[in-house]
């Protein structure tokens, strides 16, 4: 018969063992068993869990969420040993309650510490965005990345670098609070900075480099040469016009560069394209002589002309001038487009400064030179009324240019405001061409011309010098104006009104009144005779000196000057009754040189006198003459006392 402790241990076979020692060994002395990492097996893997067998009375299901990794593809399959997190030993459930995820999250932690103490990179992957910044998967650990903290320059699409596993630079751990924030930004700078020291030191001028285009502006592209940034101007992608850099450039685009300007100290680096092709620009005074015509493009308009490019990275420009004879102060916009084919004159050519000056109009014929060949000077033309200015009438011509009649050459007998007026803008017209100039591209034209200048036929018959009847029309301080004849016009000066110096005022005369005058000035210009009543006053008395006067006469001036009165006054009679009058005074003057000097002596000293001064000649007649104003009266009383005698 066995032993009874025999017979119980083949009963149970973990009789005399300790459960205590035995959970220890299979968990690891010492460890706490909830919150902490384990070995699990996975068991099964069903629906969206898999159990996980961890040597506890009861298995425990994990999430297979929690076995992805941001940036790479879930595998786990039955079998895998993997590292879980005990949670809870037992729930209500009596269920084991495990997490891969926080089992990642400690295993991270600890490499983490060890990353930050060292200051050493970590990988990570952006995986999502949150308010400030990003979320960054650090292998398990859940990591915050600033938006500051992106890039070196501000980032406005961050897709591309969402999921691609990167460095990053720890910058804050606290493992109580469970917060990493972490930079790519430092990364980059910490990398340019090794790139850019190695590439600066062997940088040189001429140096021709392989770089990304990285930015684009309006003002050109930032080319990226492995570390450092260079700036790619406009002006020096190509020898041709560029308006835009996205033209020529898309970002992503590998070419090649030549280092043109190198500031060590700023680090600043300028880079062109064009530099590597052959400079159009060499012989091209030889290739584009002064005078040829050649086609080109236009490339660019501008308020002052236009640019035609003659060939790729060469252009001229034609000057607003010179695109058209009759076009003037518009807009080159209004006569021609980009990107349209002209035929243009090359004028002047300057290499060294890159210029040349081309001409569109010179490609056409001169609408000037063509007028002078088609209507001489005084022939007739058509046009219509373009515009009407303070100064005249703009009249289009054929050709498309205009002609212009000055005010004075509107009409004969109107003025220049009061003939315009009777015009209006697009009404038909002909006007006689008076001049041409071809230099100053102006046409003088004249309506007027078309008919003869009726003041020419008025003033025909007269002369200067002749004597006038005229009337009053309109009296001033400065004199008086008068109508001589149908149409003519007049002016007699205020001084020119009397040879009386009180007799020299306008105010005597009324409008209406008949004037006789001498004229003195026949102005074609104004239109105007210039007349003088003070000079005719003056011929009068020279005639009557001269009719009744001599040397040898014994009448004195008031004498003659009475004679003179008697026979005007008769003169305005008939023909008939004014000869016997003049033949009256003819016979009183003749009785009068008769007469001996001594009676005139002893009739009175004083007449004696004026009898011996008034002398044959003119000179000494006019000295000893009384002024006009003598009354008319006292010449009469000697004439009778003669006669008694």
């Amino acid at each position: 018969m066995a032993p009874a402790n025999q017979a119980s241990t083949e009963e149970n076979p973990f009789a005399g063992e300790n459960f205590a020692d035995l959970l220890d060994e299979s968990l690891g002395a010492g460890n706490p068993f909830e919150g902490s990492v384990v070995k699990g097996t996975v068991v099964a893997v069903d629906g969206d869990a898999a159990t996980i067998d961890v040597g506890l009375k009861s298995e425990g299901r994990v999430d297979l969420k929690e076995f992805s990794v941001p940036g790479q593809e879930t595998v786990i399959k039955v079998g895998d040993v993997i590292d879980i997190f005990v949670e809870r030993f037992e729930d209500k459930e009596g269920i084991v309650r495990l997490s891969r995820e926080k089992a990642r999250r400690e295993e991270a932690w600890g490499e983490l510490e060890k990353s930050f103490n060292a200051t050493e990179r970590v990988n990570g992957v952006i995986f999502g965005r949150v308010k400030g910044g990003f979320i960054v998967d650090l292998s398990g650990a859940v990591a915050f990345l600033p938006g500051s903290q992106v890039d070196i320059r501000p980032v406005r699409d961050i897709s591309p670098l969402m999921g691609t596993p990167q460095p990053f630079q720890i910058l804050k751990m606290d493992r109580q609070r469970n917060n990493i924030v972490v930079s790519r930004r430092a990364v980059l700078e910490e990398t340019r900075a090794e790139e850019r020291g190695e590439l600066i030191s062997n940088l040189t001028e001429g140096q021709v480099l392989e770089g990304v285009v990285k930015n684009i502006t309006d003002y050109g592209a930032f080319v990226d040469l492995g570390g450092v940034d260079g700036l790619l101007h406009v002006t020096d992608i190509a020898w041709r016009r560029i308006n835009h850099p996205s033209e020529a450039l898309q970002i992503g685009q590998t070419l090649n560069v030549q280092v043109i300007r190198f500031n060590a100290e700023t680090q600043r680096i300028s880079l062109g394209m064009k530099q590597l092709e052959a400079d159009p620009w060499e012989g091209v005074d030889g290739k584009y002589p002064v005078g040829a015509k050649f086609n080109g493009r236009i490339t660019n308009i501008t308020d002052y002309g236009a640019f035609v490019e003659l060939e790729p990275g060469v252009e001229g420009l034609v000057h607003v001038s010179e695109m058209s004879w009759t076009k003037k102060n518009i807009h080159p916009g209004k006569i021609v487009a980009t990107s349209q084919e002209v035929e243009v004159m090359v004028l002047d050519t300057d290499p060294e400064k890159r210029r040349i000056s081309l001409g569109l109009k010179q490609c056409g014929s001169n609408p000037w030179e063509d007028f002078v060949e088609n209507h001489t000077t005084g022939s007739e033309v058509e046009g219509e009324i373009k515009n009407i200015t303070e100064f005249g009438l703009f009249i289009g011509l054929a050709g498309g240019i205009d002609g212009m009649a000055h005010l004075s050459d509107l009409s004969w007998e109107k003025t220049g405001e009061e003939a315009l007026a009777e015009y209006k803008k697009g009404d038909m017209v002909k006007a006689k061409v008076l001049d041409v100039d071809i230099e100053k591209e102006r046409i003088s034209l004249g309506i007027k011309q078309l008919t003869e200048d009726p003041f020419k036929g008025e003033v025909a018959d007269l002369k200067k010098g002749a004597i006038v009847t005229c009337t009053v029309t309109a009296v001033n301080d400065g004199g008086v104006e008068v109508k001589v004849g149908e149409g003519l016009t007049g002016f007699i000066r205020k001084g020119d009104l009397s040879r009386e110096r009180s007799e020299q005022r306008p105010d005597r005369f009324a409008k209406g009144d008949k004037v006789d005058a001498k004229i003195m000035q026949i102005d074609a210009t104004s239109r105007k005779l210039t007349l003088s009543v003070k000079t005719l006053e003056a011929a009068e008395e020279k005639k009557a000196m001269k009719e009744y006067g001599s040397s040898d006469s014994g009448a004195s001036l008031g004498d003659i000057l009475g004679a003179a009165i008697r026979e005007k006054q008769v003169t305005g009679a008939s023909e008939d009754e004014a000869k016997p009058a003049k033949k009256a005074a003819a016979k009183k003057a003749a009785a009068k040189k008769a007469a001996p000097k001594k009676a005139a002596k002893a009739e009175d000293a004083d007449d004696a006198a004026e009898v011996e001064e008034a002398a044959p000649k003119k000179a000494a007649a006019k000295k000893a003459a009384p002024k006009k104003a003598a009354p008319k009266k006292a010449a009469a009383k000697k004439t009778a006392k003669k006669d008694e005698e």
